[in-house]
């Protein structure tokens, strides 16, 4: 797996576009969301249908169309410098395969940040645009307007990749050791569900999995691991990094499952890595070639995740 093309870092005065590819958004956390990116210098540019709901499935922000129509035209206009996603939820499926990829490709390299849902999406701009991408909060999501230490991660990342080459956390070793990578994934249920569609990442081999999930039992993060084992998808799997597994059960429970389903793979393994659905959420890139190591609870990037 090689690391993919990494898009130029933002500065102040910098224009950004927010979009909606998945679940509706509330529009005064829309509005907290754009207040906190115009205070780091940002202009900020809503895309038409961010407010929408579909008419009939009240959990899709306006319909497939507008959704992908959305997220082209954003990325597709050169006064834009990257593109935040509003929220997760679910939807970012529905419109993949709506999105003109090549005319994306045709566009040229920008920050692109989303979490949760968004890992479809994810894996499609490195899939089909080779395009190194990052894992963060949601412009309108809670844990990002309430928590000043996921905004001062995310602020550093776009600004000042620099100053946060190494991740470090509070983690620890499910399973020692180092290993080095490409970082790639995302939320467990949505690689899960990704297989075998046009965009998504063929395996994991060779790579750094970045892997957490929200509101599944236990029971259930088993038989999404067991299904990405059982179709090969985690062959070869350099090492692991898990974060956060909210509203998922005990987690003593959890772990057991996260033990028995990856320890058996002979790779490192680092627990309680803070990305994810949590308060104070790293951001993470996508794409990246990277040292994970266990036993210090770090992720070290060769090169800043933006250039």
């Amino acid at each position: 797996m090689n690391r993919l093309l990494r898009p130029t870092r933002l500065a102040p005065g910098a224009r950004v576009a927010v979009v909606a590819p998945s679940g509706p958004v509330p529009e005064e956390r829309l509005a907290a969301g754009l207040d906190v990116l115009r205070g780091w210098g940002l202009e900020t540019v809503v895309a038409p249908h961010v407010l929408d709901t579909h008419g009939r499935l009240g959990y899709l922000a306006g319909s497939d169309a507008d959704r992908a129509a959305d997220l082209e035209r954003s990325w597709c206009d050169p006064s834009v410098d990257a593109v935040l996603c509003a929220r997760g939820g679910y939807g970012a499926q529905r419109m993949a395969d709506l999105v003109d990829w090549d005319v994306m490709r045709a566009a040229g390299p920008k920050v692109f940040v989303g979490f949760s849902d968004i890992t479809v999406l994810h894996q499609a701009f490195a899939t089909r645009l080779g395009l190194a991408t990052l894992y963060g909060p949601a412009a309108a999501g809670v844990d990002f307007i309430k928590n000043e230490g996921a905004q001062e991660h995310l602020r550093a990342t776009l600004f000042a990749p620099e100053t946060v080459r190494t991740i470090t956390t509070s983690g620890a070793a499910l399973v020692p050791g180092k290993a080095r990578g490409v970082t790639l994934g995302g939320c467990a249920s949505l690689l899960a569900t990704d297989l075998g569609t046009p965009h998504a990442h063929p395996g994991a081999r060779g790579g750094l999995l970045m892997l957490e999930d929200v509101a599944e039992q236990p029971y259930r993060i088993d038989r999404i691991l067991t299904q990405l084992l059982r179709t090969g998808w985690l062959d070869g799997v350099a090492g692991i990094a898990l974060g956060s597994w909210e509203d998922c059960g005990r987690y003593d429970d959890l772990r057991l499952v996260l033990a028995d389903r990856l320890g058996g793979l002979g790779v490192p393994v680092l627990e309680d890595f803070g990305f994810g659905h949590c308060p104070g959420a790293l951001t993470v890139p996508l794409g990246a070639m990277a040292e994970l190591d266990a036993d210090a609870g770090t992720l070290t990037l060769d090169e800043p995740a933006l250039r």
